[in-house]
């Protein structure tokens, strides 16, 4: 065996010393490279590892305590629930605006209304029976779709054969006072109980109602200016409009093509 040199107890042959021991089998084969910056991968990962069993620090200590570690969940908690308040109040709000730029369902135009003119489609017509100009009993209901005019206490003369001039023949048009009254019918002349054709082809009916039944059914008072009340009556026996108070038949012309 070469004895030892000048060099620390190494010999120049590459041998160790007597008194140090062999490296471990497991070890395997050691390289050390001429250039050491090649191990500074190995150098990062032991440094890593000395931190991490290095002694704890004072605040270490302090935050790993038990206590610290429950105000810390708690503190974790009680940021999320208002996160989540906040998300969920985000969403909603994008929610609506989304559901308020959507296109819905085309809107119906909204009839004009004044203060003569009810709801719209406010009930049936009742099944009345009236009395005729020859004194026998007349179901209102006999002939529609029509347009009723209740002329008690009104010089509607003219009300009347406007209307019956400007309806279509398929609309009749009913006449009803308290009193016994005569048709007020271009050419003159009281048509009969049945719907009799009058004026070009139109059905006229001239009605009694000495009760006043229609009007309590209906709950239409009187009016005290001298105009009518008008009911637009269609085929179902539906009234599409009421009018309290009719000067005119302009008033309901725009109606007309509902009955």
């Amino acid at each position: 065996m070469a004895g030892p040199s000048d060099n620390g107890g190494w010999t120049h042959d590459g041998g160790s010393s007597d008194d140090l021991p062999d490296l471990p089998e497991e070890w395997g084969v050691i390289v050390i490279p001429d250039d050491l910056s090649e191990l500074s991968d190995e150098v990062d990962a032991v440094r890593a590892e000395l931190r991490l069993a290095a002694k704890p620090t004072r605040w270490r200590r302090f935050a790993n305590r038990p206590g610290m570690r429950r105000l810390r969940k708690v503190a974790t908690a009680a940021v999320r629930a208002p996160v989540l308040i906040i998300s969920m109040a985000v969403l909603v709000t994008v929610a609506s605006l989304f559901a308020s730029a959507w296109p819905g369902p085309p809107r119906q135009p909204v009839t004009q209304r004044t203060a003569n003119t009810t709801d719209d489609h406010i009930g049936t017509l009742p099944a009345l029976e009236l009395i005729g100009a020859d004194g026998q009993t007349v179901p209102l209901r006999g002939q529609l779709p029509a347009v009723i005019l209740l002329i008690d206490g009104c010089d509607c003369a003219g009300l009347v054969s406007d209307t019956i001039a400007t309806v279509p023949p398929e609309i009749a048009v009913v006449t009803i006072s308290n009193a016994t009254a005569t048709a007020a019918v271009k050419g003159g002349g009281t048509p009969p109980t049945g719907a009799t054709p009058q004026a070009q082809g139109k059905t006229v009916r001239v009605l009694q109602d000495p009760s006043g039944s229609v009007r309590t059914e209906l709950k239409i008072s009187k009016a005290d200016d001298g105009t009518a009340a008008a009911l637009l009556v269609d085929k179902g026996g539906s009234i599409v409009r009421t009018v309290p108070r009719l000067a005119a038949v302009d008033e309901i012309r725009p109606d007309l093509a509902r009955l």
